[in-house]
């Protein structure tokens, strides 16, 4: 119980109070300024969301003090109340850590709307950002909704960070003996011709390995939207196999030799 004869509340404790009160909402407006002003102008409104419950947190710490400080043992509300608190924050651990990593990454902007990122595998587009969690839509028009702390605890791929498109390949093999050259222009003319392909960023074509059956080839090159991949890559494909079926250049299937020995 509180022994309210301790309790000595003067006028001059409700003015240190106010004054408390009004230095802590000035220093509180200088940070808010200085963070907003790094912070992109679509962002700023989830930010403000955020800072309020931040400001409100600050206000309770300084009525807490100031009473502390006018004599009211501010111990006996910590102490019948610490096992609430420490419930709250287990229960509640996992959604501060998505509030902060979506402060963190409004701030240092590792993320924006628009991006194509890869997440545990599945990739998406990011279509929006909140405080808590970030939506992404996936190749197949399915909503991922990500916390916001797996950015920070796992491994993110942002295939837009660097540049607007992205890399991609397409291997394929042909039997020995065919025009290695020919080859290559097949492939550097199949790319070419197929939309989505940004053919000024370069066509790359690698001999990449004698293989047991095959002579093994890679086609390196940019696509200007990274969602439709998989659609470049397989329209290249069905261009690869009418040219080289055109050219007499054969695509060789596994081969094993087996011995049967009579005893």
């Amino acid at each position: 119980m509180i022994d309210t004869k301790s309790i000595d509340f003067s006028v001059f404790d409700l003015l240190v109070l106010t004054f408390a009160f009004m230095f802590t909402g000035i220093v509180l407006r200088i940070i808010f300024r200085i963070i907003i002003k790094k912070i992109p102008e679509q962002d700023k409104n989830k930010f403000v969301g955020v800072f309020q419950f931040f400001k409100y947190v600050v206000y309770i710490f300084v009525v807490m003090f100031t009473l502390h400080a006018s004599g009211v043992n501010m111990n006996v509300f910590l102490t019948a109340s610490a096992a609430l608190f420490v419930g709250i924050g287990l229960a509640l651990q996992t959604f501060f850590q998505d509030i902060i990593s979506g402060i963190l990454m409004i701030l240092d902007q590792s993320l924006h709307v628009g991006d194509i990122i890869e997440v545990d595998g599945k990739v998406g587009k990011v279509t929006e950002i909140r405080l808590r969690t970030t939506r992404a839509v996936t190749r197949n028009d399915r909503v991922m909704i990500i916390p916001n702390h797996v950015f920070m605890s796992e491994t993110l791929f942002n295939w837009t960070q660097n540049n607007s498109t992205n890399r991609e390949h397409v291997t394929v093999g042909v039997a020995y003996g065919s025009d290695v050259q020919l080859v290559r222009k097949l492939l550097e003319e199949c790319v070419q011709s197929t939309d989505g392909v940004v053919v000024e960023e370069g066509i790359v074509v690698l001999f990449e390995d004698f293989a047991d059956s095959s002579l093994n080839f890679a086609v390196s090159f940019s696509v200007n939207d990274g969602m439709r991949s998989p659609r470049i890559q397989s329209e290249i494909r069905f261009k690869i196999e009418e040219a080289f079926r055109i050219n007499n250049i054969s695509i060789p299937f596994p081969q094993r030799e087996i011995t049967i020995l009579n005893r």
